[in-house]
């Protein structure tokens, strides 16, 4: 949600009649920046962002103290470090993420199998199925942001709704750390003053043309007539913004579906036409996307690169393996022979993508060896570089050709 869909945030509850509201929103509160303070605890309560350096870089995430500065996700890093010069920069450690994503989803599953993630640090849960066993909506929401905390030492914040779109805007209002439930009865009193922006599908140009009406709030919108909207905004658009406005939502909560692919790319600060260091660019995503794929425990059987020139063109190419794989020299082999296919030598290039698709689960899945092949080798490596890693942090362990070489602690 952008800086001027945010609602304004409200005391929370967790007592409120949760009678027919078995949706819950669960949301990690800066996720990626909350996961970096574990290893680092002596930036608690400073401004921290998550993203890396550079003129091209985006925000990841950033702590509650730095957007107090008007940092947000996907802003251009050079504008966050202009807006907060103080904040502490750490690049991402998307292997670290995944491990702690996956013992979050792990707790989500423990309370109930219909559980919809859609992103690695939120999920819906229908919880109507588990009163009995484990008590009322909000009862269940409390003890999931206790297990949290005390399993990982991160906190969350949790919507309890009748619908998935109110329970997504509650989780919002209440952050950071905080639980809210909006009673069925009271959701239009809950709906009406919030910014028509806070509703799902108003973006920046849907926003325009209902301000140009007049439209403000999302208690304006309601009283529009939906015929009105339609002629404005088109039939579908016009409709499902009136039902939201109303609070209507009759979406049900979908268990996971799983990942079709994983990937990671990199636009450069400069363009580079070096084929040397475009290499060595392919090597550090082919090994950041294998270490995903290990951390979701998956394997992947085709191997796409993505290639944008200068011009903003972009080429991809792809090949489907033998067999499938999480091993990092494995992807980045077949990485590099795309990029040779794709007879880019001395181009100039502005990003480049490695993306492994086809997954499979890793266990569901037999390899069957070569003739004369070793039942050791990069896989057993490279898992013990994972458990060196989630020991020591990221860059604790890599592969030599990325690593700058260094005299009396100068770079060279």
């Amino acid at each position: 949600m952008s800086r001027k869909q945010q609602v304004p945030r409200v005391a929370t509850t967790g007592s409120a009649d949760d009678t027919g509201c078995p949706i819950l929103h669960v949301d990690m509160d800066a996720f990626y920046a909350s996961v970096e303070l574990l290893d680092r605890p002596e930036l608690a309560g400073t401004p921290v962002i998550i993203g890396a350096a550079g003129a091209r870089g985006v925000v990841l995430s950033a702590t509650y103290e730095a957007r107090r500065y008007g940092v947000h996700s996907a802003m251009p890093m050079t504008r966050a470090m202009r807006l907060c010069p103080q904040a502490t920069i750490i690049p991402p450690s998307h292997g670290k993420y995944s491990v702690v994503s996956r013992g979050v989803m792990e707790i989500f599953q423990t309370v109930t199998p219909q559980v919809e993630p859609i992103a690695s640090d939120e999920a819906f849960l229908d919880v109507g199925g588990a009163r009995r066993r484990l008590g009322s909506p909000a009862r269940v929401a409390a003890m999931i942001r206790a297990q949290v905390a005390e399993r990982f030492g991160i906190t969350c914040s949790v919507g309890v709704a009748s619908s998935k779109f109110v329970a997504k805007l509650a989780s919002r209002q209440c952050k950071p750390d905080g639980l809210l439930v909006v009673p069925a009865d009271g959701v239009v009193e809950f709906l009406h003053p919030l910014p028509v922006g806070a509703l799902w599908g108003v973006g920046d140009r849907t926003e325009e043309a209902l301000l140009r009406l007049g439209i403000k709030t999302v208690g304006d919108l309601a009283r529009v007539p939906v015929a009105t909207l339609r002629r404005e905004l088109g039939h579908a658009a016009g409709g499902h913004l009136s039902a939201l406005a109303w609070g209507r939502d009759e979406r049900e909560v979908t268990p996971h579906v799983p990942d079709k692919s994983i990937g990671a790319e990199e636009t450069f600060a400069a363009d580079v036409d070096d084929p040397e260091t475009i290499r060595r660019e392919l090597l550090r995503l082919s090994e950041k996307v294998a270490a995903r794929l290990r951390a979701g425990g998956h394997i992947g059987r085709t191997v796409s690169v993505k290639l944008r020139r200068a011009d903003f063109t972009t080429i991809t190419r792809s090949r489907t393996l033998r067999e499938a794989t999480d091993v990092t020299q494995e992807i980045y082999v077949t990485a590099c022979e795309l990029y040779a296919a794709a007879d880019l030598a001395r181009v100039r290039l502005r990003l480049v993508g490695v993306r492994m698709e086809n997954l499979l689960r890793a266990e569901a899945s037999v390899r069957q060896l070569t003739l004369g092949e070793r039942e050791s080798g990069w896989r057993e490596a490279e898992r013990a570089m994972d458990r060196a890693v989630a020991r020591f942090g990221p860059g604790a362990v890599r592969p030599a050709s990325l690593v700058r070489p260094k005299f009396d602690g100068i770079d060279l």
